[in-house]
Order: C-alpha cells, then structure tokens, then sequence
C-alpha cells in the first residue's frame, strides 16, 4: 500500500474578523507544533490571509485560500486571482466546494479553468466533489463523481496534477452533523483513485490524496483515517476552533 502524508485542512469559510483569526491562527500554531506526521493548512477568509500568513510563519501550517477566479487580472469586481493568492502566502486554494456550485454557480467547467489557474500559479489546488443527498437516495452517487471528477480534470497532464489533491465532500453530509460512516466514504474514495487510474496512470492513482469533508469531528477523524483510501480530511465547522482543530490533526494518537 503506497505512503500518502495525511493532509488535515481547515476551512474557516465566512467566519472570523483578521484579529479572530490571528488569534486562532495562533494558538493553532502552538498546539500542533509537534504533529510532524500530517500536513496541515487553513483557508481564512480573503481578508485575513496575509495577516494569518504572518501568524503562521515558520510553522509547518501551510495557508490556503478559498476559492480564485481563473484569470490573472481584469474587470472582475470581487473577485480574487491565484497571483494575489500567491502574494499574500497561499501555497494552497480550495476549488469547487460545494457551496461555491450551490450558491454562485460553479460548474464542472469553471472549476476546470479555476485549475488550471491555480496550477499555473504554483499552488496545489484542492479540488472538491461530491454527491447532493438526492442524488445519493436514487443511486447516482458514482454517475455524479464520475462527471465531476472527468470534467474538473479535463485537458490535463499527467505531469500537471502530480500534486494534485481531491477532497470528497458528500453535500448532504456538511454542516448537517451527518457522517458518511467509514466504509461508504472508502467505497467512494476507492472510486475516485480507481478514476484517476483508468483516466491517467496508477502512479498518480497511488500519490493523489483524497480527503474526506463532512462533518469531520475528533471523535470520528482517527476511525475515517484508518481506511487505506482516506488521506485526510478537509474540515468545515470543527476546524473554527484551535483546540478542537489540533485533535483532528493528532488523529494518529487515538488509533
């Protein structure tokens, strides 16, 4: 079974003012300082990126952004390119979470050219799929990642998406306290790595990482991790808190 780094994520959405998330940021910094066995990255807010980049240099806590537009500048009014990600300290952005496709129409399409953005720019995108709980219910679950993921990825090279990582996010799981119990997200992680095999190359199949997102929480992150197609976790709601956060990232103490 190849080694894959677990990649603990923290996505903070619309939450915290600069001075709350230097302030998590922080304290974060301290409490997992000794976790060398995972990587670990937070997705502030836009505003707060260049002063959470600030709290966390020389840490080990990587910073990601929350979404970018595919083109490097223009007449884009509220929008934010992978250059200005770059500039402000991201090695990381999130692209096609769920609530972008829910709320401001992502499609399969622009989350191809978001990328493609974030590629070029050097930043390792973590590209989001997953299935509504109506599309569960009526067994389209495969159908839909199928599509999701062959789109997203569309036009690549195998050379392109070596660091490529993949956060599988069941819609009807996130925010609601729903989980995926373990063997039905191995089930879709295994589907996704067998995807990205049959479409590119079983080298690439083995390295990409695939994180699961869906209400993540302390006292399921080490029972999901230890699913062999489970290489993380990308975490909403649990990820706010420093001290709940770190127990996710030390997950490998509870195993």
């Amino acid at each position: 079974m190849p080694t894959r780094t677990p990649l603990i994520a923290g996505n903070w959405k619309m939450y915290k003012t600069v001075t709350e998330a230097v302030a998590t940021a922080t304290e974060l910094v301290g409490r997992v300082a000794d976790a060398d066995d995972v990587e670990i990255m937070v997705a502030p807010s836009f505003t707060a990126l260049a002063a959470v980049a600030s709290a966390l240099a020389g840490s080990r806590i990587a910073l990601g952004g929350q979404n970018l537009h595919w083109e490097s500048e223009g007449a884009f009014t509220g929008e934010v390119s992978a250059p200005m990600l770059v500039s402000a300290g991201c090695s990381h952005v999130i692209i096609g979470h769920s609530e972008r496709r829910q709320y401001f129409g992502e499609t399969d399409e622009t989350v191809n050219r978001r990328i493609r953005a974030a590629l070029d720019a050097g930043l390792v995108p973590v590209f989001c799929v997953g299935e509504t709980e109506a599309q569960r219910e009526s067994g389209e679950t495969f159908s839909v990642l199928d599509k999701q993921v062959q789109m997203g990825l569309e036009g690549f090279s195998l050379n392109e998406l070596t660091g490529l990582v993949i956060a599988y996010e069941p819609v009807w799981a996130i925010g609601t306290g729903k989980t995926a119990n373990r063997e039905q997200a191995q089930e879709v992680h295994r589907f996704i790595r067998e995807l990205i095999e049959e479409s590119f190359s079983i080298d690439l199949a083995n390295a990409v990482r695939i994180l699961y997102g869906g209400s993540v929480k302390p006292d399921n992150a080490a029972d999901l991790m230890a699913m062999d197609d489970i290489d993380g976790a990308l975490v909403g709601g649990a990820s706010l808190k420093a001290e709940t956060f770190s127990q996710i990232v030390n997950f490998k103490r509870s195993l």
